[in-house]
């Protein structure tokens, strides 16, 4: 009872602090420069009752879920494989360290060429910056297996598909998590990278069209939003986690 309340307490005290000194900061400034958590919730609720803000937010969303599952359905198969046949990893590993380096905003004159103005650019950066976060993790994950696992697999008569299935896959579990996470992330920050350089909607396009209108409320509007949209992401997948966690027995 004590834990629970002390991780409810210190949040919520951290979170007055800070409300605190940005109120006391806001007061050596402007509104125009540096508005107070008072103007930034007048700009969200003025954003809600004009009916854009909630239209930016489903848009940023649907970019974000498409382009991250995409990637995790591609990297983590993929992750899997190169994880499990270790002459295959060596053979394509050398391309992957080339363009991993390689910033997503670096693709994104390409990504205009490619596919236009709209979606198609913004969601192909949000993928890029996911796949490579969770394809690293779950190959460095598989292959950090304990080979006594497989070992005792073996003995009890479980085949390749069986110990796969039951045994590396579980095993690989909280790595390939922490993949998921850093790839949140990143994928969220390049989400409104993408929607500020060429998307004509969304969070990040609300942000760069405030800037054009010198609405200074409403540019930290949109960063607070995005805040609080990536801890709300961040706290469910922290949900999911603790499921998968209970059924393969890797958490209690």
């Amino acid at each position: 009872m004590k834990s629970r309340l002390f991780a409810i307490l210190v949040p919520f005290l951290a979170g007055v602090a800070f409300i605190a000194l940005w109120q006391l900061a806001a007061g050596r400034y402007t509104p125009e420069q540096l508005p107070g958590p008072a103007d930034v919730l007048k700009a969200i609720k003025e954003l809600s009752d004009n009916g854009v803000l909630w239209g930016h937010i489903g848009i940023s969303l649907v970019r974000f879920g498409s382009a991250y599952l995409l990637a995790v359905a591609i990297a983590i198969p993929l992750g899997l494989f190169l994880g499990r046949f270790s002459r295959c990893h060596a053979a394509i590993d050398p391309l992957i360290q080339v363009l991993r380096p390689i910033s997503p905003i670096a693709w994104f004159p390409l990504a205009v060429l490619w596919f236009g103005i709209g979606n198609a650019p913004a969601v192909f950066i949000i993928f890029l910056a996911a796949f490579y976060p969770v394809l690293l993790t779950t190959i460095s994950a598989v292959r950090g297996v304990p080979p006594l696992y497989l070992k005792v697999a073996g003995n009890f008569g479980a085949g390749s598909r069986m110990t796969f299935l039951r045994v590396i896959v579980p095993a690989a579990f909280p790595g390939i998590m922490v993949g998921l996470h850093i790839a949140v992330g990143t994928a969220w920050i390049h989400l409104v990278a993408g929607e500020m350089l060429g998307a004509q909607s969304g969070l990040g396009f609300m942000i760069v069209d405030a800037r054009n209108f010198l609405r200074t409320d409403q540019i930290m509007a949109g960063m607070l939003l995005v805040g609080l949209l990536g801890l709300g992401i961040y706290r469910g997948m922290k949900a999911v986690e603790r499921l998968l966690g209970r059924r393969w027995g890797v958490t209690s």
